[in-house]
């Protein structure tokens, strides 16, 4: 098992602050796939990251490959929604 960076991109700078109800609704769904791949133990740690720029959304996941990543990035309901994209890495040396 390997571990990769996710990074949730946001649409916009201030989204955090100006989210629609359905980008909120999008979000609410984002929170407990998230909770669940937590309780499953496929991620070690996640949260919003408070950058000064804007806020995004950082996840760090135990995975046999980057495929099995991008799966789960893809299946992100906020990703689903058309709200959020994201980027995966992997961490070398994990």
């Amino acid at each position: 098992m390997s571990l990769f960076f996710f990074r949730l991109n946001p649409p916009r700078e201030d989204f955090a602050q100006t989210m629609t109800p359905a980008e909120e609704q999008a979000m609410a769904a984002h929170q407990a796939y998230w909770q669940q791949l937590l309780a499953d133990g496929r991620v070690v740690v996640y949260g919003p990251v408070a950058d000064p720029e804007g806020v995004w959304g950082l996840g760090v996941l135990r995975a046999a490959d980057r495929a099995e990543v991008l799966a789960l990035a893809e299946n992100d309901p906020s990703v689903t929604a058309g709200v959020n994209t994201f980027d995966v890495f992997e961490i070398m040396g994990s």
